[in-house]
């Protein structure tokens, strides 16, 4: 099954882009080349332009306090499992407060660092980061890859409070929604939303059918239309029923 995301709201689709960053840099960062670790390295250049927003840190920390206390509701409740619930906010008061402790904007000690600026300025030009562009980086690049992870880790690390704050919203929203098998007539789908609001859709689909779903939604409205890509991959109109599951995801 391959799982498509759409999101309702720009800060939701801000921590899908950052978590996004993050897989990418994670798994470049665990790789040995200095080309890969570069690409690690510019990850985080990347993260920094998204995660811009000075409000960012905030509202994590205000939804997960809000989450916290709807979990605490549940805690009367003898249907839910006490031990998982526990754990949940258990992990919800450990990076709330981990986040709390982060000093200044998030990847605020890379700003202040001149010559990963240098790098990132370079960065943006194509072909920039040439050795004779930067000496200094081609210097670092040909250190061994355990010091190179070593430097990137250290770099990294007052950004992974934000980054644990960000999977651990995502997750409990991706909880949130039940999920139900529907079946698209002649490749489309529509359902009336009745104006509630909703954070996410996640829709889920056999990958053997071909199929991708272009999705549009607003308060009122999910549209779904499926589409097929031929041998130049340009993408036509599939007019067969296409079955997929829908999850409505709302804290």
């Amino acid at each position: 099954m391959i799982v498509y995301e759409y999101p309702f709201n720009e800060r939701i689709r801000t921590l899908l882009r950052l978590e996004d960053l993050y897989e990418k840099f994670v798994f470049f960062l665990n790789q040995e080349h200095p080309l890969q670790h570069h690409v690690a390295l510019s990850t985080i250049f990347e993260m920094l332009e998204v995660a811009g927003r000075a409000d960012l840190k905030s509202d994590l920390i205000q939804e997960l306090e809000k989450q916290r206390q709807t979990l605490l509701g549940f805690r009367s409740n003898p249907n839910v499992a006490t031990d998982m619930l526990n754990a949940i906010i258990e992990d919800i008061n450990r990076i709330s407060s981990n986040l709390m402790a982060v000093q200044g904007k998030s990847g605020q000690n890379i700003r202040e660092n001149e010559w990963l600026m240098s790098i990132r300025g370079r960065t943006i030009i194509p072909g920039g980061a040439c050795e004779f562009d930067l000496p200094s980086y081609h210097a670092w690049q040909n250190n061994s890859s355990s010091k190179r992870r070593a430097d990137i880790n250290h770099w990294f690390a007052p950004l992974v409070p934000l980054f644990e704050a960000i999977a651990l919203t995502l997750r409990l929203l991706r909880e949130s929604g039940n999920t139900t098998k529907m079946i698209a007539q002649a490749g489309s789908y529509q359902q009336m939303l009745q104006g509630k609001t909703y954070q996410m859709i996640r829709l889920s689909l056999d990958e053997t059918l071909g199929a991708i779903p272009e999705i549009s939604a607003n308060k009122y409205m999910l549209w779904v239309r499926f589409m097929s890509q031929d041998g130049t991959l340009k993408p036509r109109a599939v007019e067969s029923e296409i079955p997929f599951e829908l999850t409505l995801c709302n804290f």
